[in-house]
């Protein structure tokens, strides 16, 4: 019998600056729940609205894997590796912090707000080679199915990070099923509604609501309504 956990979009942490208006599923800057600071290798998943013309100036990272999935809008984005790039809503990006990074994140539409997915994962190593990457992510590839779009490996579909994980996207029509199967035995996956609703075993999740499964080996996903996208993060499980 799998683990759960589940996290409804109401109780997660919230702090709204003005320009931004931030949403915490675990542990980050002023919202803290000892219940909440991971889910195994999973550290950080932020729900982020930046106003228009807004961001974040130059900060540090090390050792830390950094996925980021801009919703709608745009993320310009700069480095101290000499990156300068901008990563549009269906494209994917991905750092490895490792030895240490440099680098700001603004929204370059001066009428319209940004809205971003940022997920931090726990690496397998530390102190590695600063690295950067992004891609385009084709939309017909996660109708009624689960695309691909992150993975330990760089031969493989998707961009790749320094630990044991896999994410996977889809949208789906009402009532399809689908079935995910674990990848490395002992994981676990942090199933996150984007929008629309989904059943999980018995369990409804509606958008922004969010699932960890663990001591499973696969689990069945039901979309309960035209449109619904879902985000499966399967991470190992670290104490």
């Amino acid at each position: 019998m799998a683990n759960t956990v589940l996290h409804k979009a109401s109780t997660r942490g919230h702090a709204d600056h003005g320009w931004l208006n931030a949403w915490h599923s675990f542990s980050f800057a002023g919202y803290y729940d000892p219940a909440r600071v991971h889910f195994g290798a999973l550290r950080v998943l932020n729900d982020d609205t930046v106003a228009a013309g807004m961001g974040f100036g130059m900060h540090p990272h090390d050792n830390m894997e950094i996925i980021t999935i801009p919703l709608s809008g745009a993320v310009q984005h700069q480095d101290s590796m000499g990156n300068k790039e901008i990563v549009s809503a269906g494209e994917i990006q991905v750092m490895s912090a490792g030895t240490g990074i440099y680098h700001s994140e603004i929204n370059p539409n001066k009428s319209e707000a940004l809205k971003l997915l940022q997920i931090w994962v726990i690496p397998k190593i530390q102190g590695v080679k600063p690295r950067y990457g992004q891609m385009a992510l084709v939309p017909e590839e996660r109708h009624n199915i689960l695309q691909q779009i992150v993975s330990p490996d760089s031969a493989g579909s998707g961009m790749w990070i320094h630990q044991d994980a896999w994410f996977h996207i889809g949208k789906f029509d009402s009532g399809v099923k689908t079935r995910y199967d674990i990848k490395q035995k002992g994981n676990g996956v942090y199933a996150f509604v984007i929008s629309g609703q989904f059943k999980i075993e018995d369990v409804s999740l509606e958008s922004r609501d969010g699932l960890g499964i663990s001591e499973a080996d696969s689990f069945e996903l039901e979309s309960m309504e035209a449109g619904s996208e879902i985000l499966l993060l399967e991470v190992p499980m670290l104490k």
